[in-house]
């Protein structure tokens, strides 16, 4: 075991969506998004307007108690905080032309209070927040007028933020949209009757205005640090076979094609033939090649489990939390959710990336759901004792330190969900991943009063010593 280490600049923080804490859904000329009408998670069915059982409507109500999570975010000792911009506080349908004022003028507050305590914002301009108005009137991503609409978005919050945030991501877990077309790219069709035509082109349209933000963020201000982000999941093969060995690398490739594009400025050759061999037609103009050549500073990714794969139909037993399929791994533990939890992975696909790409990494988001109990600690106050989520935080940062020693250039890491909020794939909050609890149930009753959890002296620690304090 090698000795821990962490570069002296590294950004230690954490990381939320704006739909999943913020609430206020309607408050201050707020429009709807995708999320408003999903009150059973990203996989669950979709209502027709916003309904009392959406538990993502208030969040935690981070929209009126910023300042008070800030603060603890401080107290932490924070050095980045990643969040997102909910599109429909800037342009509450989509579509119009000019912004919603009062939307601009709250990220502005928020960064003036990260700005306050030295916390540098790292900040997702689109995180499953899609416009309901465009997801309703023009299907998404399918539709090539979203790369106009979002680049209008983008140029507003980049010329308004220009001085207060440096660090950008375009589109979260870009590659989500695949098993997620409504949460991910706003894609109003049912998933049975989406083409795979429609749904590469959503994905194409994305990839497009994924590089033009970058493009026109380097014009706004060329300090711009702005990257992609992309859900890492690196897939083994079951067994030694080679035909298990190709199925693993064909699952990989399904992933890698967004990063490729990101990093690399064009279609990789084995997408080319997947498009090929299924019948897929896309639309792509010389003007889309041309601007996919602007490619990422960085490329951040989210880690919380790696899957197996097998060319075996009849070994293809699906793990519960496996969203972007594949099958158990049975050298592994999973969560209460059925999420394999494997912090070698992680080191495993920093490597992978790094010997790619050769390009600076982000951790933007890794933790444990799982369900806290909260009790009377031994000073009198309230906490919860998560000590699993120690453990499964410590095991993972020990990883990124071996990969940091196998010489992968890593510039940050920021644990997901490090306030409770709700969950993206289930809507619930009973499943919490923070090191501050929230009085919130998913009954919808609570004080929201905030808790400091065990965890929150021991990542406090974590950052005062920049990693010496972790076990190996």
């Amino acid at each position: 075991m090698t000795e821990l280490k962490f570069p002296e600049n590294f950004l230690w923080g954490g990381a939320t969506a704006a739909n999943q804490y913020e609430g206020a859904y309607n408050v201050d000329g707020k429009g709807l998004s995708v999320q408003d009408v999903t009150p059973k998670g990203g996989f669950g069915p979709i209502t027709d307007r916003p309904t009392p059982d959406n538990m993502k409507l208030e969040g935690i109500d981070f929209y009126h108690r910023y300042k008070e999570d800030i603060a603890l975010f401080a107290e932490m000792g924070f050095k980045t905080y990643r969040t997102s911009i909910a599109w429909t506080r800037i342009f509450p349908n989509g579509d119009e032309t000019e912004p919603n004022e009062a939307g601009l003028q709250f990220y502005d507050d928020l960064f003036d209070e990260l700005a306050k305590y030295g916390i540098e914002p790292l900040i997702t301009l689109s995180h499953y927040e899609t416009p309901l108005h465009l997801a309703r009137e023009y299907d998404g991503w399918v539709n090539r007028k979203m790369i106009g609409f979002y680049e209008n978005y983008v140029r507003t919050v980049f010329t308004r933020y220009k001085d207060k945030v440096k660090y950008w991501l375009t589109f979260n877990e870009i590659n989500s949209i695949i098993h997620a077309p409504f949460m991910s790219g706003g894609i109003a069709t049912a998933p049975d009757k989406l083409s795979k035509s429609d749904l590469y082109q959503a994905v194409h349209h994305e990839l497009v205005a994924s590089a033009l933000a970058t493009k026109i963020g380097h014009e706004i201000n060329p300090d711009f640090q702005i990257g992609c982000m992309v859900l890492a999941m690196p897939t083994y093969p079951l067994t030694a076979h080679p035909d298990d060995v190709i199925a693993a690398m064909e699952a990989e490739r399904q992933n890698y094609f967004f990063s490729d594009v990101h990093v690399r400025g064009a279609y990789p050759g084995y997408m080319k033939r997947y498009f090929r061999e299924n019948g897929i037609v896309l639309d792509i103009t010389p003007e889309d090649e041309e601007i996919l050549k602007n490619t990422v500073d960085f490329i951040s990714f989210s880690y919380y489990m790696s899957s197996t794969e097998t060319a075996d139909e009849s070994k293809k037993v699906k793990g519960a939390g496996n969203i972007l399929g594949g099958v158990m791994n049975p050298y592994l533990e999973a969560s209460e959710w059925g999420w394999q939890i494997d912090p070698k992975g992680l080191r495993i696909v920093l490597n992978d990336f790094w010997d790619r790409y050769q390009k600076s990494l982000f951790i933007v988001e890794n933790g444990l759901g799982a369900v806290d109990q909260l009790v009377e600690g031994e000073d009198g106050q309230m906490t919860v004792n998560d000590d699993y989520r120690i453990k499964y935080l410590n095991d993972h940062l020990v990883q990124v330190a071996e990969a940091i020693a196998d010489g992968v250039e890593v510039m940050g890491y920021t644990t997901w969900g490090c306030i409770d909020l709700v969950s993206a794939s289930t809507a619930e909050l009973k499943k919490r991943y923070g090191f501050i609890y929230v009085d919130r149930h998913d009954d919808g009753s609570g004080t929201l009063k905030r808790y400091k959890k065990k965890s929150f002296n021991w990542y406090k620690e974590v950052i005062a010593t920049n990693g010496e304090s972790l076990k190996a």
